[in-house]
C-alpha cells in the first residue's frame, strides 16, 4: 500500500473513533493525533487491528485500533466470551477466572473483562487486587472454570500492556481453541456488538482464601525440609521489581522455612510506572541492581527477583572473585532441574516414569542430565502454553518432575499450568540449602554440571524493529535466512538446518530432508553445527522484534578452566554474531 493510501485508510479508521460508542477521552487522544503535522503516531495507532494472537493480545496503551485500551480489551472479551459459549453450550453455568498485574490500567482493564463476561451470562472469580500470573492459572482449576483471563504484560516496559487467554487446564491457549477464538474476536466490528454493562450477581470477588490454597499447594513441592532447617538462616535478598511478586513470594520463602529474607524497600513498592528501573526485566542487568547493591551491603549468599507479574525469576550469585553475577535463563533452568532429579533419585523417589520439559531454544546441556538420570525429555516450542501441552498429554501416564526455557521461566508443578515464579525463587532457596550441605555454592554445582555433562554457553539477542516499517523488516530478514542459509558459523560448518514453519531437517552435507514430530509449525529457524554450536532465529510473537539464541560447546575438566571456557566460548558467540550479521 502506497503511502498516500495507507494514509487515507488510517484516517478513514480514526475518524470511526470519533463517533458514537467511543468515550469523550479517546475520541479527544484521536483527535489530537488526526490533527497532528507528524503523522506517525496516528498511523503507528490505527494501521492495523491489535491482533489477537495465540496467546492474546500485548501492546502499548492507547486510543487506536492498534493500541491497549478498553475498545481492544472489549472485543478481545466479547469474542471470547462468544466462543464459550458455543464451546460449552451445554455447561450449565460457564465460569471464569480474572486476574491482573500491577500496570496502569490493568485493574481498570479486568474490571471491565468481568464486566463483559458477566453480561453474557458467565461467572467470574474476579482477584480483589493484583496477583502473580501463576496464581490466576491455578485459580482457574481450583475453581473448576472453563477458561480466564490474565491483564498482563508481564515484563515489558511501562507503556505497555497485554491479555492473556487461558483455558480450562489453567494453560495459556493452544489449537485448536486459539484460531477458533481469532476468528470470533475477528468476527466484532462494531463497539456497540460490545457488552459492556455487567452483572453484578455473576461477579464474585476472591483473593486470600486462593492464596491460603496455592501455596500451601507449593510448599509440598518442597523435598529438604531437613536441610532447610539446617540453613534457614541463609541471607536471601529478594525483589519484587515493583511487582505482584511482593503478594506471595517472600511469604512462600518463610513457608518454606527460610528466616533471612532481606527486602529492597524502594522496590517493594507496586507500581506500573516501575519507578526505580528503565525496564522490569530480571534478564536485564540493571533491573538487578539495586538487589545487587543491597547483597553487597548485607552479604547476600543469594539474590534474586521476579518480573512484574511474578512468573519469570532472576538470580544473581557470586562468582570466583566473590563478584555478584547474573545467571542466564538456562543456567537457571538447569540448576533447578538438575536439583529436582538429584535430589529426587537421592531420595528413592525415581521410578523410571518420570519426565521433564525443555523448550527448543533452551540449552542442549538439560537433555545431556535427563539422560544421565534415565528421565525422559521432551522437547517443545517456546511458550509456557506448549510446555503446558505436554503436562497434559502425559496426567496420569507419567510424573512431571518440572519444565523451563531460557527467558527465566521455570514451571516445578502440575497444579499450575504456567511459570511460576513463587514456587521457583522458593525452590532455588532451598537448591542452594541442599548446595551448601555438600560444600557448595550455586557456582560450584554450575561448574560441575559443565565438568561432567560439558560446558556451554548461551547468548540471547534481540533486534528491535517497532512500526509497521519494522515488523516488514522482520519478515525481510527471516525470508533472507530461510533463502540463504548461512554455510558456517562461528568457524564450524553448518550441518543441519530445522525449518518449523514447514517442520523440514536439512541435512546439509547430503542434501537429505525429514520431517519433524511437532504438534504445530512456527516461524522459527535452526541452524546446527559440526562442533556443537545451535543457532535459533523466531519473531517475537508478542513484541516488535527478532530474537536470536546462540549457544557454543566448550570444554572443562576442573573448576580452574571455567573462567578460560567463559572466555573462549563469549569469542565464539562473538564470531557467529557477526556471521549473521547481528
Amino acid at each position: 500500500m502506497e503511502n498516500n493510501e495507507l494514509l487515507k485508510d488510517v484516517i478513514a479508521r480514526a475518524q470511526v473513533w470519533l463517533g458514537e460508542g467511543y468515550d469523550e477521552d479517546t475520541q479527544a487522544e484521536v483527535k489530537s493525533m488526526l490533527e497532528a503535522e507528524d503523522k506517525t503516531p496516528l498511523i503507528d495507532a490505527f494501521y492495523r487491528d491489535l491482533e489477537f494472537g495465540t496467546g492474546g493480545l500485548r501492546g502499548i496503551m492507547g486510543a487506536g485500533t492498534n493500541r491497549m485500551n478498553i475498545y481492544t480489551v472489549g472485543a478481545a472479551t466479547q469474542g471470547l466470551a462468544n466462543y464459550l459459549k458455543e464451546a460449552f453450550k451445554y455447561e450449565p453455568q460457564i465460569s471464569v477466572a480474572v486476574g491482573h498485574d500491577v500496570r496502569n490500567n490493568s485493574r481498570k482493564f479486568a474490571e471491565i473483562v468481568a464486566d463483559i463476561f458477566s453480561a453474557n451470562g458467565i461467572k467470574v472469580y474476579l482477584f480483589d487486587d493484583f496477583r502473580p500470573t501463576p496464581e490466576l492459572s491455578f485459580a482457574i482449576r481450583h475453581f473448576g472454570c472453563q477458561s480466564g483471563v490474565n491483564i498482563t504484560a508481564s515484563h515489558n516496559p511501562k507503556e505497555y500492556n497485554g491479555y492473556k487467554a487461558y483455558w480450562s487446564d489453567g494453560a495459556q491457549i493452544i489449537a485448536p481453541h486459539d484460531v477458533n477464538i481469532i476468528e470470533h474476536v475477528g468476527r466484532i466490528k462494531n463497539v456497540s456488538e460490545i457488552k459492556f454493562k455487567g452483572n453484578p450477581d455473576l461477579i464474585q470477588i476472591v483473593g486470600r482464601d486462593v492464596d491460603e490454597v496455592f501455596l500451601s499447594e507449593i510448599k509440598k513441592l518442597s523435598l529438604s525440609p531437613d536441610l532447610i532447617a539446617k540453613y534457614h538462616d541463609l541471607k536471601i535478598v529478594y525483589t519484587p521489581i515493583h511487582g505482584t511478586g511482593v503478594k506471595l513470594i517472600p511469604e512462600s520463602l518463610r513457608n518454606y522455612g527460610f528466616t533471612n529474607i532481606i527486602n529492597v524497600p524502594e522496590q517493594d513498592v507496586t507500581s506500573g510506572d516501575f519507578p526505580t528501573v528503565e525496564s522490569p526485566n530480571p534478564e536485564n542487568p540493571p533491573a538487578m541492581a539495586m538487589a545487587i547493591a543491597k547483597a553487597k551491603e548485607v552479604g547476600a549468599d543469594l539474590v534474586m527477583a521476579s518480573d512484574p507479574d511474578a512468573d519469570r525469576v532472576g538470580c544473581v550469585i557470586r562468582d570466583s572473585s566473590g563478584e555478584y553475577v547474573l545467571l542466564n535463563g538456562n543456567q537457571i533452568v538447569m540448576i533447578l532441574l538438575n536439583y529436582l532429579m538429584t535430589r529426587n533419585a537421592e531420595l528413592g523417589r525415581l521410578t523410571g516414569n518420570e519426565y521433564i520439559v525443555k523448550t527448543i531454544v533452551t540449552t542442549e546441556t538439560i537433555k545431556r542430565i535427563a539422560e544421565e538420570n534415565n528421565i525422559k525429555m521432551f522437547d517443545c516450542y517456546t511458550g509456557f502454553k506448549w510446555i503446558a501441552a505436554v503436562i497434559r498429554e502425559h496426567e496420569g501416564i507419567a510424573r512431571y518432575l518440572g519444565g523451563g526455557e531460557e527467558s527465566y521461566g521455570f514451571l516445578a508443578e502440575d497444579f499450575a499450568r504456567d511459570k511460576d515464579a513463587v514456587s521457583a525463587v522458593s525452590l532455588m532457596a532451598e537448591a542452594a540449602a541442599w548446595a551448601r550441605d555438600k560444600g557448595k555454592d550455586f557456582l560450584g554445582m554450575l561448574q560441575e554440571i559443565y565438568m561432567k555433562y560439558g560446558f556451554s554457553r548461551e547468548a540471547g539477542i534481540s533486534v528491535v524493529r517497532p512500526g509497521k516499517s519494522g515488523a516488514d523488516e522482520i519478515v525481510a530478514m527471516m525470508k533472507n535466512f530461510r533463502a540463504n542459509p548461512p554455510q558456517a558459523l562461528g568457524g564450524g560448518k553448518v550441518v543441519t538446518v530445522k525449518d518449523y514453519a514447514d517442520l523440514n531437517v536439512t541435512d546439509m552435507t547430503t542434501g537429505k530432508v525429514e520431517k519433524m514430530d511437532m504438534p504445530v509449525t512456527s516461524n522459527v529457524l535452526q541452524y546446527f553445527t559440526e562442533d556443537g554450536t545451535k543457532i535459533s532465529i523466531r519473531p517475537s510473537g508478542t513484541e516488535p522484534k527478532i530474537k536470536f539464541y546462540i549457544e557454543v560447546r566448550g570444554h572443562m575438566s576442573s573448576p580452574a578452566d571455567y573462567e578460560k571456557a567463559i572466555k573462549e566460548a563469549d569469542a565464539k558467540i562473538d564470531e557467529v554474531k557477526k556471521d549473521l550479521g547481528i
